[in-house]
């Protein structure tokens, strides 16, 4: 197969990862209105294991973590139900397109723990269009925190959590596969929800507590965990026939999609400040993946120069 025939699939891939991923939004602003949040973050994990566990099966694949990995998947599973835990609790009361808008400043945050916490090489050009993405979300913070209160700054601990959730993701790919992997987050996942949620339920915090969906809700918690499962599926295969760097700008199709879900859905349209915020966060995260890729043209040359010029 060709370059261009697996880069093809890739973005298809992950135009079906930008469609899909926003009907995890939606089924969770759903059941969230009569489940607990926490309820619905678990039924997500455990729905995904549910899902990818014949596919462990017939690919003979290990069901636990194994030596050397288990910690980082603790890890990963961690910030995992983390994300998962305050975007549902921001989409139960804000529009999916605010919290997801917000929610974007995620390549931020790694740029900024590869610069100050990883001591990674991070130009000046990206750090300032990482500031101008922060600024951007402010746009987006301000009208919702006056609106929904605290609530709004939710999507900020997804970005966090996410940004720790890629930066493990990375480390892990080049160790396991990308099904066990899934599995064994969903596994990891329920497991550290069921704990914490049997806790909550017994101090009576209602967020933090197990309950039974009732009627239709329980079709709406199926679905976010099919959604995620489907969804982070074709992101990683995408991944596997295309570089990130050529399918980063296509996740922000991700912001329309969830923008038209939510407006059809539950007649939420963003407002003019919410629009200027998305139009920041979009054209500081377009420039930093535009520096990355600069950068690593950079750096082959400066790796292989003689291949370079034989090639201009």
């Amino acid at each position: 197969m060709g370059q261009q025939d697996r880069i093809l699939p890739g973005i298809a891939l992950m135009l079906g990862f930008c469609i899909i991923a926003p009907l995890i939004d939606v089924a969770a602003k759903l059941a969230s209105q009569a489940v607990p949040v926490g309820t619905v973050t678990l039924a997500r994990y455990l729905v995904q294991g549910l899902v990818m566990a014949p596919f462990i099966w017939i690919l003979r694949l290990p069901l636990l973590p194994q030596k050397g990995t288990l910690r980082l998947s603790l890890a990963r599973a961690f910030f995992s139900v983390l994300a998962t835990y305050c975007f549902i609790a921001a989409v139960q009361v804000m529009p999916i397109a605010d919290a997801l808008a917000i929610a974007f400043v995620e390549p931020f945050v790694i740029l900024f723990i590869g610069r100050f916490v990883l001591n990674e090489e991070v130009g000046g050009r990206r750090l300032a269009a990482a500031v101008v993405g922060f600024i951007g979300a402010l746009f987006v913070i301000q009208p919702s925190f006056s609106r929904f209160g605290a609530v709004a700054l939710f999507p900020l601990g997804t970005a966090v959590c996410f940004a720790g959730y890629i930066l493990l993701t990375r480390s892990l790919s080049r160790r396991m596969h990308p099904v066990a992997m899934q599995f064994q987050t969903a596994l990891l996942g329920a497991a550290l929800c069921l704990p914490l949620l049997l806790i909550g339920t017994a101090a009576g915090i209602g967020d933090i507590s197990l309950a039974a969906p009732q009627g239709i809700f329980w079709i709406w918690c199926l679905c976010v965990g099919l959604a995620s499962t489907v969804s982070h599926m074709l992101m990683t295969y995408a991944l596997k026939f295309a570089p990130s760097t050529l399918l980063a700008p296509i996740h922000y199709f991700e912001m329309i999609a969830a923008t038209l879900f939510g407006y059809l859905v539950f007649g939420d349209f963003p407002n003019r400040l919410t629009w200027i915020g998305i139009a920041i966060i979009t054209g500081s995260g377009l420039y930093v993946i535009h520096r990355e890729r600069v950068k690593a043209a950079q750096a082959r040359r400066a790796a292989c120069p003689d291949t370079v010029s034989a090639q201009g």
